[in-house]
């Protein structure tokens, strides 16, 4: 029988995010509208069970990221896809609060499976110059990807109802998997092994080998920081705001649209920019530089703090969009350059601890989720609009990490 062929790495990397991407954009379109409107979740449930997510990712991404490590990124990130999909399909079927936090514990264990080791694949095989720029092309690519999800999921949901696109899509999730298990090439990942462990003892020493690159890189310490700050605020952003423009703001009435047409416009709006902004990002920063990094960063999260603000305190819809379009749109362009600026800090000498580095940066973000998650979500079912003021609040200490570090030396 004649063996499969595999792809080319950067080709597979791109195919695999405009994937993810329009199936992610198919779902969780249709999901924050289904929870609120269908299922009938108030704001404290709501962030609990973003909640139930992130400690489950937060338990899971160093033990998963070890396994990227030490047996192959490969098989974490197909291992990663399948359960995912069984989480979204579960989450989909079932409109039950208590079946949603079961499915949050699922798909968020087949996250964990995915981050950090896709990275670490990526730069495995072709090198750190080439993947930051696949990495800033990949976002270009999954905006447009996600876009086509967005539409694909809004026409899903008013033909056979919100529950049928977020079921589709995690099946998508599990073909994807039964393809990268096909095409996926793996030459240049050396596992990470010691003869005279065992597995656990394996996986205790990568753990440690990573956390020491952390401490010993200023950068990648203040990265884990931000992320836990990051974590802390995008909680009741990322949960609360279609609720937020549902109750408060009052969607119109116009065409007779029902609220999924409108989330898929908004979101529609947000991503169009973003592919913009990722380009003028692409040619104008100079990601060698870790002070033009740290600039960028720093106004970027300003914007953000102001028009979580804005989202907050807006006296109409179209007030709220606007801000609404601004946060989420700078968001998305800071994602790969914080990627970039991570991988960038890992040295060729520390690779065999990459993914784990990666996944504690993310677990980062998981905890800030955890701990801020649920006070502002119980500050939400007395007042939304309080709830995303404090979000904003929370997210302000990310300036002062960013400007520390591009100030130089003597001036810190």
């Amino acid at each position: 029988m004649r063996k499969m062929r595999k792809m080319n790495a950067t080709v597979l990397y791109l195919v695999l995010t405009i994937t993810v991407a329009f199936l992610e954009g198919m779902i969780f379109t249709v999901s924050s509208v289904y929870l609120v409107t269908m299922v009938g979740l108030n704001p404290l449930q709501l962030v609990l069970v973003g909640s139930v997510l992130e400690a489950t990712a937060f338990l899971g991404e160093v033990p998963t990221g070890v396994v990227a490590d030490v047996y192959s990124r490969r098989l974490s990130m197909v291992i990663g896809y399948v359960v995912m999909g069984c989480g979204f399909i579960l989450q989909g079927a079932v409109p039950q609060f208590g079946a949603l936090l079961v499915a949050q514990v699922v798909w968020g264990l087949g996250y964990t499976f995915t981050s950090g080791a896709t990275e670490a694949w990526l730069v495995d095989e072709i090198g750190q110059e080439q993947a930051g720029r696949a990495f800033l092309r990949a976002t270009q690519l999954s905006s447009l990807a996600v876009l086509l999800g967005i539409g694909g999921g809004t026409l899903l949901a008013q033909v056979g109802g919100l529950q049928l696109p977020i079921v589709l899509g995690g099946a998508g999730l599990i073909a994807l998997a039964a393809g990268l298990a096909l095409v996926m090439p793996e030459q240049h990942f050396t596992p990470t092994s010691r003869a005279d462990h065992t597995t656990w003892q394996t996986m205790i020493h990568t753990t440690r080998s990573g956390w020491r690159v952390v401490r010993s890189r200023p950068v990648l310490f203040t990265l884990l920081v931000v992320g836990m700050i990051n974590g802390a605020f995008s909680e009741g952003v990322d949960r609360l705001w279609t609720i937020h423009l549902i109750q408060n703001l009052t969607l119109p009435q116009v065409f007779g649209w029902q609220p999924i047409v409108w989330i898929g416009l908004i979101r529609a709006a947000w991503l169009i920019l973003s592919i913009a902004a990722a380009e003028v990002v692409r040619r104008r920063l100079d990601m060698r530089s870790d002070r033009a990094i740290a600039r960028t960063l720093w106004w970027m999260t300003a914007g953000i703090v102001a028009g979580v603000l804005g989202l907050a305190l807006a006296p109409s819809f179209a007030l709220g969009v606007i801000a609404l379009v601004a946060i989420m749109m700078l968001r998305r362009t800071m994602g790969p350059i914080l990627s970039i600026w991570t991988n960038q800090h890992i040295g060729t000498a520390d690779a065999g601890v990459r993914a784990t580095v990666l996944s504690m940066v993310n677990q980062a973000d998981a905890m800030g989720q955890i701990a801020g998650g649920p006070v502002v979500g119980a500050v939400g079912n007395f007042s939304l609009r309080l709830a995303l003021t404090m979000s904003a609040l929370i997210l302000t200490p990310a300036l002062a990490l960013y400007r520390r570090t591009r100030l130089p030396p003597s001036q810190v």
